[in-house]
């Protein structure tokens, strides 16, 4: 049984689908001038149309990236060096690419300062506005924290930031497909397919085509210049379907409380924002006194899948990153874990979880 839907998700039927299709007749190079390069090419444009249309944004500021990861470097570097300012705002719980593009900048100058959570996992508004100085340049909050699902206020994050002036981005790798987009009015998004039902190796960024960027890779031709390469026309096929469909968020908040119901009156502490901030499908628990490894580990000898946080820090022996933001210890953060539902996950699966989880709890009070 498969909760690890934010680390990756099985491709969508249509998706798969139409990849194949797209591989099998649209193959030739979007930027070659003869016809099988022009009918890949208004293939491209029709897909880059509907992300946009799926994100609120104009079809003129997307681009396709290889990665969620590298739209988030790329986006970042790009905004951040169109300036003079070199003075950065983001969260202490960013994704990992994140965290990388920011300490890429820090050597070239910039200081970049690192925002706490609250106790709901949210990094309030106030903070951000009181972190603002007269050489901010650029605010960067993700959207949905990839490891406990929390909602951040990017949408009044965006607005302050836009009164004083300031570039700002947010990573929506986990929201995008998923929840709505249209009121975050920000400079820059982050997009990914894989994780809402398209292939991997495949995502987009949106640059608002009202700023002007430095691209990170000045000279190339791909994409008007922000990233070179040949595009993977069937991919960005395949993505652009795959954001047709969203998930039931009602389904998502029932496996949810079913969980809940299950592990309710046990010694699992559950990490998580109010309901209004709160994306159901992204479940944080600790279970005291047990490393997360060993939970995960556990369920996985019982043919249940889950994660210890986002797979891109899989190998980081230093916690999670939202756990640490919200004021754990290292130690009370080494014992997080996460559940992700996605739309196959149905409540039987849940409540067979529950159940699992119940018993490792109750193997730890004994010990």
């Amino acid at each position: 049984m498969y909760f690890d839907y934010a680390a990756t998700s099985p491709m969508k039927k249509e998706a798969l689908d139409t990849y194949l299709e797209a591989a099998r007749l649209f193959w030739g190079n979007t930027s070659s001038p003869h016809d099988e390069g022009t009918r890949a090419s208004l293939l491209l444009e029709e897909c880059r149309k509907k992300i946009a249309e799926r994100a609120g944004v104009l079809k003129e500021g997307i681009y396709f990236t290889g990665s969620g990861t590298e739209g988030n470097v790329l986006a970042i570097l790009s905004l951040a060096r169109k300036g003079t300012k070199k003075h950065i705002i983001t969260s202490a719980a960013e994704h990992t690419s994140v965290h990388s593009a920011m300490t890429l900048l820090e050597s070239e100058g910039f200081d970049v300062t690192r925002l706490p959570m609250n106790e709901h996992g949210v990094v309030t508004v106030d903070s951000v506005v009181n972190a603002i100085r007269p050489d901010t340049a650029l605010i960067s909050i993700q959207h949905v924290n990839p490891e406990i699902g929390t909602i951040q206020p990017v949408e009044a994050i965006a607005a302050a930031a836009k009164k004083e002036g300031i570039l700002f981005h947010t990573d929506c790798v986990q929201s995008f497909g998923k929840l709505q987009l249209h009121a975050i009015q920000a400079d820059a998004m982050t997009f990914s397919a894989h994780k809402m039902g398209g292939p991997k190796g495949c995502g987009a960024i949106y640059l608002s085509p009202y700023h002007a960027v430095a691209p990170v890779f000045p000279g190339l031709t791909h994409e008007k210049g922000i990233r070179g390469g040949t595009v993977d026309t069937p991919a960005i096929a395949a993505f652009a379907e795959a954001a047709q469909t969203a998930p039931s968020l009602d389904s998502l908040w029932v496996l949810r409380n079913e969980l809940k119901k299950q592990l309710d009156g046990s010694s699992v502490k559950w990490i998580e924002g109010p309901s209004s901030a709160q994306y159901p499908g992204v479940i944080g628990l600790c279970i005291p006194g047990m490393e997360g490894q060993l939970v995960m580990l556990a369920l996985n000898a019982q043919n249940m899948f889950i994660s210890t946080g986002s797979a891109c820090d899989a190998s980081s022996a230093s916690g999670m990153k939202a756990a640490l933001a919200m004021g754990m210890t290292l130690e009370e953060a080494r014992q997080f874990f996460r559940i992700s539902f996605g739309p196959e996950t149905t409540r039987a699966e849940a409540a067979r979880l529950g159940q699992a989880l119940l018993s490792i709890a109750g193997q730890t009070v004994m010990l």
